[in-house]
């Protein structure tokens, strides 16, 4: 399948619409109306470059990678952030999330210093297959009010190196947004 690499400014409003309904339906609320593509999660994905696969109109699959600023070590790391990767329901299991995968991390090696994401379980697989590494070091975010530890997100948050030293014994430190932090 083609897959097309776009700025968010290149959507426009009936490809922002297209693109919210995939990942509503890649990640449906539970029957108690929780969990499910949040407000906050959607903005998240913007602002950066998208990896559609099929018609922009009504996409298949996306990859969005937003850049975002992790410290660690005390050194600010330009970072390309991995946000809603999603394929329809219907066409998941039949390797598009590895094509998809695969602009991803040529996008990553070649504008950033680092690759992170925050992988829910079931995705952790395929982010290892693509030489995404779980993050054994301690996490924390630069909040409001100052730096707090985030020890419930570790072995969710995976990074791929591209130049820039890591040592686990030091802490990955995020930047500070709305909704989910990693």
């Amino acid at each position: 399948m083609r897959l097309t690499v776009l700025p968010t400014a290149d959507l426009g409003r009936d490809g922002l619409r297209a693109l919210r309904a995939l990942l509503d339906a890649a990640f449906p609320a539970d029957a108690d109306g929780s969990g499910g593509f949040d407000d906050a999660s959607f903005d998240h994905a913007l602002g950066g470059v998208h990896v559609l696969a099929g018609p922009l109109h009504d996409p298949v699959g996306h990859a969005a990678v937003v850049g975002r600023r992790l410290l660690h070590d005390g050194v600010a790391l330009r970072t390309g952030y991995v946000e809603a990767v999603a394929v329809r329901p219907g066409s998941q299991g039949g390797g598009l999330g590895g094509l998809l995968m695969a602009e991803v991390d040529r996008i990553v090696r070649g504008g950033y210093r680092l690759g992170a994401l925050g992988a829910a379980a079931r995705a952790a697989r395929l982010y290892r297959r693509h030489g995404w590494e779980p993050w054994s070091g301690p996490l924390a975010a630069l909040t409001p009010d100052g730096v707090v530890d985030t020890p419930d997100e570790r072995g969710a948050v995976h990074v791929l190196p591209v130049d820039a030293p890591l040592d686990p014994a030091r802490a990955l430190v995020c930047d500070w947004r709305d909704g989910e932090l990693w």
